[in-house]
């Protein structure tokens, strides 16, 4: 077989689109609470009350404006409040995991379940007896979970009290709340990822130009991450961490030797500048030139470059969904996806939001990544977004999804006998969940499908889709049956 003994199979899911409970178990709001639903074209909006008191919404990941507050509108559906409500359904979800045949899950942590109001606001004891609660019943249903310690979640109160990330005193917080959950978790939980795809801040910008503000932010995200490895090592050095990032594949469009550079350029810019510094432990030699062209200026001490050094990622952890092309140009022809923009291939083939459907990038990207850090690759998030259809025998057939799959474990297969070190692959996401960009129920992703609309109508019911059998029996051959 191509996949090594013990080779971990699984899905991932996050606490922000999959939890629920927005308001429940003494947790505090995030950001993220105040979205609502977007569609097939429209990212999802972010609800606030300008200084004026009037009714205003921002695109993710914004900052408020001076004055303003996030506010929950009576006439609002907001998706993230129930989700698919893996608060309450926890243990079924998991039981259904453990009858796929998963070795291992991925999810992320909460801060705000952990620490709702930051250190001075002490630990909430019911969060960290929550997750204790999941991560044992994993454990006896032989699962080897992997934890992300944070997705784009931090709580409201950090921004209301530091401003985010672009302040240093969210480095001290972060480690903080990563200790914890190390020492909580000793014994349950051996494989850490810091932040999810720390690089999508300059994938995908989304503070209104302000590229300063961003490299700032990232920086301290980074640092914070490489104290958090260094701390986990010294609570238990059996403890592996690493970093997590979107997963960023492009082409040249035409062989003008501009667009490959161009395009080898986009490769430095959105992917390796995170990949290197976390995981070769300093920034590379084409960051001047990056600082340059978006005319940032960071003031990176001496401290910083050592904590860097010493905190250097374990493996890295990623991301694939599809691919894009970069060309220098003029062509009109975009195409979206996973928070970034490229041109159209025009050979693939596109998903309903556009996405573009390339398992063959998939094997050129794990070369890619793993020629350039030769660490350990793990991968955290690799699916279809599509509409499902319950037949009225309340059957899923969802061919499409186990064709994806099926085109993408082949080509993950191909790259291991080839000599790729992959430890794990875990779909994106096991059962329906809320979509990160567009924010909607119906942007359907699990093999267990999951009774909600983009509305708030459902049940939560469960129900096994096609996709479901057949990747039950993927595992079961340790990926050798894939028909």
């Amino acid at each position: 077989m191509a996949f090594p003994k013990g080779f971990l199979w699984g899905t991932s899911i996050s606490a922000e689109q999959a939890e629920g409970a927005w308001d429940e178990g003494g947790k505090s709001p995030v950001q993220i609470d105040y979205a609502t639903a977007g569609s097939t074209t429209e990212h999802r909006k972010i609800w606030y009350l300008n200084a004026d008191g009037e009714r205003e919404s921002m695109g993710l990941w914004g900052h408020l404006p001076a004055g303003a507050k996030y506010q929950i509108f009576d006439d609002l559906h907001y998706t993230n409040h129930d989700a698919c409500d893996f608060y309450h359904h926890w243990e079924e979800d998991l039981n259904l995991f453990a009858e796929m045949g998963f070795t291992t899950f991925n999810t992320s942590l909460a801060w705000s379940r952990i620490y709702p109001y930051g250190v001075q606001g002490g630990v909430n004891k019911e969060g960290v007896e929550f997750y204790r609660k999941v991560f044992t019943k994993a454990r006896e249903l032989g699962m080897d979970p992997v934890i992300t310690l944070y997705k784009y979640d931090e709580p409201v109160y950090f921004e209301e009290t530091y401003g985010g990330w672009e302040n240093r005193a969210m480095i001290d917080e972060f480690v903080a709340f990563a200790k914890t959950c190390f020492t909580e978790y000793k014994g349950l939980i051996n494989k850490w990822m810091t932040f999810n795809e720390i690089n999508i801040l300059i994938a995908f910008p989304g503070k209104g130009g302000d590229m300063q503000r961003t490299y700032e932010e990232l920086h301290n995200q980074m640092i914070a991450s490489a104290k958090s490895v260094i701390a986990a090592h010294e609570i238990d050095p059996e403890i592996k961490v690493g970093a997590m990032l979107c997963g960023i594949c492009s082409y040249p469009l035409t062989p003008d030797p501009e667009d490959v550079m161009a395009n080898y350029k986009h490769f430095q810019d959105k992917f390796c500048y995170c990949g290197d510094a976390m995981l070769r432990g300093e920034y590379p030699s084409y960051s001047t030139r990056i600082w340059k062209e978006n005319n940032v200026c960071l003031n990176i001490s001496e401290e910083d470059k050592q904590i860097l050094r010493e905190g250097k990622s374990d493996f890295l952890g990623f991301s694939y969904y599809m691919s894009n092309c970069i060309t220098t140009h003029a062509n009109e022809e975009q195409i979206g996806g996973n928070m970034q923009m490229g041109i159209k291939n025009p050979y693939l083939k596109a998903s309903d939001w556009g996405w573009q459907i390339d398992p063959v990038g998939y094997k050129y990207f794990l070369h890619l990544m793993y020629d350039r850090y030769q660490v350990p690759l793990f991968d955290v998030e690799n699916g279809l977004g599509a509409f499902d259809t319950v037949d009225e025998d309340g059957c899923i057939h969802d061919t499409y999804r186990i064709d994806y799959h099926r085109a993408h474990i082949q080509k993950l297969k191909e790259a291991v006998e080839e000599g790729v070190d992959i430890f794990g692959y875990t779909t994106w996401g096991g059962l329906d969940l809320v979509s990160a960009g567009t924010g909607q129920m119906e942007k359907r992703y699990g093999m267990i499908y999951v009774d909600m609309d983009d509305k708030g109508n459902g049940t939560f019911e469960r129900k096994r889709k096609d996709s479901f059998f057949w990747y039950k029996k993927c595992i079961e051959s340790n990926g050798d049956e894939l028909d």
